[in-house]
């Protein structure tokens, strides 16, 4: 058990036998909370709110593709339908 001080700005630094525990960096984020009367950090990564919208779309089948052209993606985005086009033999 490793003892910490909080500081006069509320700061307490995490012993580095911690810190190797659970693989905590500068520059990391982690969620403070309290659970039963003690305080919590975890590990957390920040997820661009574009990016986790577009993952949310996936999971939930909100895609079209994959396309065989930048043009069939484009009037995908534009809501046209392009019909196929027939190969000369």
């Amino acid at each position: 058990m490793s003892i910490v001080t909080v500081k006069n700005k509320y700061q307490v630094v995490i012993p580095l036998r911690v810190r190797e525990q659970i693989g905590v960096a500068v520059g990391d984020i982690l969620e403070a909370k309290v659970e039963r009367g003690k305080i919590t950090l975890t590990p957390k990564s920040v997820v661009d709110r574009a990016i986790a919208e577009g993952l949310e779309d996936v999971r939930k089948g909100r895609v079209r593709g994959p396309f065989k052209t930048v043009d069939e993606m484009i009037d995908s985005l534009r809501g046209h339908k392009r019909r196929p086009v027939a190969k000369a033999s």
